[in-house]
């Protein structure tokens, strides 16, 4: 799986997101914490909103970015943004009221919506063999994991010697850091399309920004992936808004034990995480991903028997496990989704299908982060578990249903074809040629809606 780090921009690009996301941890401890300051056992509804516009934030920009990250500089677009996210984790050590809290996470994750989808795109340019571009998604998946095991660790141990308004520092740090790191490195000139003659899409700006989500809704793998997203969203709006609920009011514990609960989460992410890459290797994404995602059912089963369980010493590891089966759950889920998106889109519609994958996965979060905060705040947490779990089970039931089986049409040769049914604007058509039948291009075979019969 680490060979793929000799490639020197795959390295520093990995580097970069590293250091970030360290940043970034630091910044999620720090923000429970000032959650909690501010507004004491109601610091999950603070934390939910503040999540909520997090969310809100990544659904609005990402399909925007998707429609002219491919005509603008992506270095540039890709520092611009780190630049914008060092200078809001400058000010929030200094707000003091739970508005300023919101208006500072909106513009620092509206920036994260213009980084993370270019980055996932230039990988993809970066590492073009299907082998090491999924090495390259367990790394990914393995930086994340990483970042909720270190960056917890890591918070502890400066918790113990600082106030947490310190931490801010060092997400600004990660972040300025991602950026000279970018700066640094060479990114390769985007995919050409396989298409005769490039030319953009006659719909304009706007069909552009919709593009990847109508490739999402016309693909069935790709509907599945929307119902799988939202199972993963209940799980992980759990683990990242009510952690510090459970630490701090159901367990009793000081904050340090706040980082080690997250930490169990990044654990169990991680496990998996190393484990795959050679599991994918054998059995197809469907046979990893939907059992992923039945198991967060199953997890969540087990988090409500520790909720409504009496006082005892045994809730404190029972916790963990939880914390960290949910981990390596979403990471069943997740680290294969990058993989499933290359096979059903065509290149030069990556960019949009994965800043339409980045926006609708975040309004499944932008759903369950509010819900996880203001029930389990309103009506206890035992209400929430039983919310969210069987939303996680419905999600996953649901997606079995759509994806049936794995796509045969997904792979092989290219194969020139025609389209005489489509609108001239249809993003499909980017860079399609003009003939008697209809639009003629080039491309392998894809398992959606517009090659039912190739």
């Amino acid at each position: 799986m680490f060979a793929v780090l000799r490639d020197r921009t795959y390295r520093h690009l990995f580097a970069a997101q590293v250091i970030a996301l360290v940043g970034t941890g630091l910044a999620t401890v720090a923000l429970g914490l000032l959650a909690y300051d501010m507004a004491g056992a109601d610091a999950g509804s603070v934390l939910g909103t503040a999540l909520a516009i997090k969310m809100a934030a990544y659904v609005a920009i990402a399909p925007a970015v998707g429609a002219v990250a491919d005509r603008l500089p992506r270095r540039a677009l890709m520092v611009t943004a780190d630049l914008v996210r060092a200078g809001v984790a400058l000010f929030l050590p200094c707000v003091d009221q739970v508005w300023q809290v919101y208006v500072l996470v909106f513009l620092l994750q509206s920036a994260s919506a213009v980084f993370t989808p270019t980055f996932q795109a230039v990988i993809l340019d970066v590492l073009p063999e299907e082998r090491d571009y999924t090495r390259a998604l367990s790394m990914s998946r393995l930086a994340y994991d990483l970042e909720s095991l270190f960056s917890p660790a890591l918070a502890a141990a400066l918790l113990s010697l600082i106030t947490y308004n310190w931490l801010f520092t060092g997400t600004m740090v990660g972040f300025l850091a991602s950026a000279a790191l970018v700066i640094s490195a060479v990114l390769p000139k985007p995919a050409a399309s396989p298409a005769l003659s490039p030319a953009p899409p006659a719909g304009g700006a706007r069909a552009r920004a919709t593009a990847g989500t109508r490739l999402f809704l016309a693909v069935p793998e790709l509907r599945a992936l929307l119902a799988l997203n939202l199972a993963v969203a209940a799980a992980g709006a759990m683990v990242t808004v009510n952690s510090v609920v459970y630490v701090r009011e159901v367990l009793g514990l000081p904050q340090g034990a706040v980082p080690l609960a997250l930490g169990a989460y990044g654990a169990g992410s991680m496990i998996v995480a190393l484990v795959l890459p050679r599991v994918l290797d054998r059995v197809p994404d469907r046979a990893v991903m939907l059992p992923g995602a039945l198991l967060l059912a199953v997890v969540f089963a087990g988090l409500g028997v520790v909720t409504s369980a009496p006082s005892g010493g045994w809730r404190r590891p029972a916790l963990l496990g939880v914390w960290a089966a949910f981990g390596a759950a979403c990471s069943m889920v997740l680290t294969p989704t990058g993989r499933l998106i290359r096979r059903s889109a065509p290149p030069e519609e990556r960019t949009a299908a994965f800043a339409a994958q980045f926006s609708l996965s975040h309004g499944c979060w932008l759903v369950t982060y509010p819900l996880a905060g203001w029930l389990g705040s309103a009506a206890g947490l035992s209400w929430a578990v039983l919310a969210l779990g069987s939303i996680a089970l419905a999600a996953s039931l649901l997606a079995a249903g759509l994806w049936r089986s794995e796509p045969s049409e997904s792979s092989g040769p290219a194969r020139v074809h025609v389209h005489a049914d489509l609108p001239a604007e249809h993003p499909h058509l980017v860079g399609a040629r003009r003939v008697s039948t209809g639009w003629r291009h080039r491309h392998v075979r894809l398992a959606d809606g517009l090659h039912a019969h190739p």
